[in-house]
């Protein structure tokens, strides 16, 4: 990026930023279970990614510290979204994974907010449309890093 106008980069990631964090809350309230927390179901989501996890190990891809994310896995354990199984090779540490009824909420959750997402680009025009399909993979590697 140092051999970009800054000013056109400053105006371009405020202007990312703004967008990427206005997209993002409305997303969130496209939810199927209003009594799940936004970090509860990131958690859920992130077990739907790695299969099975140790509360650590969730802690660390969620940014949270180990006592809060017993937390959340205890809460949502409550809920039956998730179970609570030995560690196969750890016996002081548990495993933790997705349970069906977690698998179907997220599975409609994905649902609920792709048919809102359709309808908004939906109001694009082509160029639009194009741009914004060329770029996602652009935002989902951003996501990534």
């Amino acid at each position: 990026m140092s051999d970009r106008d800054p000013q056109v980069d400053t105006a371009a990631v405020n202007s990312l930023r703004s967008g990427v964090m206005r997209l993002s809350r409305r997303l969130k309230h496209q939810r199927v279970d209003e009594s799940l927390s936004p970090t509860e179901m990131s958690v859920l989501g992130t077990l739907a990614g790695c299969g099975r996890a140790t509360p650590g190990e969730l802690a660390r891809k969620e940014h949270v510290q180990p006592p809060s994310m017993t937390r959340i896995v205890a809460l949502l354990e409550a809920k039956g979204l998730v179970r609570l199984e030995p560690h196969p090779e750890d016996r002081r540490q548990k495993v933790v994974t997705q349970t069906e009824r977690a698998e179907a909420m997220l599975e409609e959750s994905r649902r609920k907010r792709n048919v809102w997402l359709t309808e908004l680009v939906g109001r694009l025009d082509e160029e639009e449309w194009a741009t914004l399909r060329a770029a996602a993979p652009v935002l989902e590697k951003l996501a990534h890093l």
